[in-house]
């Protein structure tokens, strides 16, 4: 079984993680089953500075996590209603994450994961995982040697209120994957 990305993996900027984190497989164990599926689309959130990212606001209880170690997750509830998956990326204190949009179900799975509150939901992903790390087994990614993704990048998904920061391209999609062409543009 291929072992865990480490911490070290994770401890690029955001924009570096997310080219990289497209085609590498998520893993979680759900209720007896072990859920695995190819990251297919993310967006890179680049700390502070960052208009669209929930630490341009500051350290906060929601935000700590992202000033924290890379390699641990970063799980918010938006809306009333979904919960958001991101990977805390980069050094400490700088509070980069990327957030994880859609992935492709594999091992004969069936589930929409063409979204980020629709893979959230279908991996079980809820505020319990919220600062936990992403470095062991049991919830981790693992890298795909043989997966060639070819990303594509453009502007990030319902961030209009960010100013300059909006048009940044900073969403990573795999087009190569078939899910990508169920993908919000």
């Amino acid at each position: 079984m291929p072992r865990a990305l480490n911490e070290r993996f994770f401890q690029q900027t955001a924009i570096r993680l997310s080219a990289q984190l497209p085609g590498t497989i998520l893993v979680k164990r759900v209720g007896a089953k072990i859920r695995r599926a190819r990251i297919v689309e993310v967006e890179a959130y680049l700390g502070p500075k960052d208009l669209a990212s929930h630490s341009s606001k500051g350290r906060t209880a929601r935000t700590e996590v992202m000033f924290g170690p890379a390699g641990r997750a970063y799980v918010y509830f938006i809306y009333g209603m979904h919960w958001m998956f991101n990977v805390v990326a980069g050094r400490s204190g700088k509070a980069h994450a990327v957030l994880i949009r859609a992935a492709e179900p594999l091992d004969g799975w069936r589930a929409d994961l063409s979204g980020p509150a629709k893979l959230a939901r279908a991996f079980g992903i809820t505020r319990t995982h919220n600062g936990l790390d992403l470095t062991r087994n049991g919830f981790h990614f693992v890298a795909d040697p043989l997966y060639r993704p070819r990303i594509v990048r453009s502007k990030r998904i319902g961030v209009d209120y960010s100013g300059e920061w909006k048009d940044k391209p900073l969403r990573f999609v795999d087009v190569r994957n078939p899910v990508a062409a169920r993908l919000k543009s």
